[in-house]
């Protein structure tokens, strides 16, 4: 199952870690990054993906595990 990359096809560059509702559909319900394979992110997105979202959670816009 090939999913477009959804920051390629929007020809995002950079992903803002304050920007927490779209951070909030990468994230499981136990505040875990979901694989790729889930979401159809190329590799690129994925990591820049992973290090907004821990820079979220460091300033506290995320919570680091779920409830």
């Amino acid at each position: 199952m090939n999913k477009q990359c959804i920051f390629c096809s929007q020809n995002m560059k950079e992903i803002d870690f304050r920007d927490a509702a779209t951070l909030k559909r990468f994230v499981s319900s136990q505040a875990k990054i979901i694989d790729p394979m889930h979401t159809g992110v190329c590799a690129k997105h994925q990591r820049k993906l992973a290090r907004s979202i821990k820079r979220a959670r460091f300033m506290g816009l995320l919570p680091y595990v779920g409830r």
